[in-house]
């Protein structure tokens, strides 16, 4: 399945709204008819974030991301459904979802760092934060996921990130394959840079498969690079809300359109939900909550 590319629609994420694009899903019927759109364009997986569906925040109460997951597998039962690891301050609010419902895949970030909103053309500070992620973290976080039976895909923003994530992968925990998502142009994390992104896909471990996302413009270089390279892509609105000619995408699944045509002049064609959980050694869900 060498010609075979895994594109994942990431819906929302926690740092984009309504007023900035008004197609980013905030109730659980919206975030249903989003994916299955990005389904139909040509999406194996989408990627969640929750939201409050009156104020659009982002959220990690378990029953509001129930809903949202629920929403979504009634609708397109075939998609994989991604869940983030990332909204929360402890350990019990970042992974009760993903204990409580047991999806087929969920986000294992590798490094604490800034996680920031600048202007880009001045460099002004717009909101100022860092994101936590230990060790201690990365190792338990990473135990419970293949506990539970869940796979992570893990998150890359920079070379430390695989570095550390290499360290703790010593105790022997993870299983093949090894899933990686290198995420590019976060304020705080790595610029997309494509010989930094050849030089990380050498240094991954034998078994490994990589997908790739870009923040804003950065989006579609980096996803094209990453299917020249034999990689997957994810695009969405959590990443980037506008389209390669810059107008607002109206959802999601226009960036999956996008996508697919990119794949397609590199001769490789999008895999179908069941195709990519054989390449990324997924269970069905149903099969991971027994």
């Amino acid at each position: 399945m060498e010609k075979k590319v895994i594109i994942t629609a990431a819906l929302a994420g926690s740092g984009v709204f309504k007023n900035q694009n008004p197609a980013v899903p905030y109730t659980p019927a919206e975030f249903a008819e989003e994916a299955h759109r990005a389904y139909k364009s040509g999406a194996a997986m989408v990627h969640v974030h929750a939201r409050e569906p009156e104020s659009g925040l982002p959220t990690s109460n378990v029953e509001a991301v129930r809903a949202v997951y629920d929403a979504i597998k009634q609708k397109t039962p075939e998609l994989i459904v991604q869940i983030t690891s990332s909204v929360g301050r402890t350990f019990e609010d970042r992974m009760a979802p993903i204990i409580a419902l047991r999806p087929e895949s969920a986000s294992l970030n590798t490094n604490t760092m800034n996680f920031s909103y600048l202007d880009r053309k001045t460099g002004q500070i717009v909101f100022d934060s860092v994101f936590t992620n230990t060790f201690t973290m990365l190792q338990d976080f990473g135990k419970k996921m293949e506990e539970l039976g869940v796979k992570p895909e893990i998150e890359i923003y920079d070379v430390g990130g695989l570095d550390n994530w290499l360290l703790i992968s010593k105790q022997g925990f993870f299983s093949e394959p090894y899933n990686f998502d290198f995420v590019w142009s976060v304020v705080g994390g790595q610029k997309f840079r494509p010989i930094i992104f050849a030089s990380l896909v050498q240094m991954l471990p034998p078994n490994s498969n990589f997908t790739t996302c870009g923040v804003g413009i950065d989006q579609f270089p980096a996803i094209t690079q990453s299917c020249l390279l034999g990689g997957h892509m994810r695009v969405g609105l959590e990443d980037n809300i506008r389209l390669p000619n810059g107008e607002l995408a109206k959802g999601s699944w226009e960036q999956v359109e996008w996508a697919v045509k990119i794949a397609a002049c590199l001769g490789r064609e999008p895999a179908t939900p069941d195709e990519a959980r054989k390449i990324l050694g997924l269970r069905k869900a149903a099969d991971s909550k027994k």
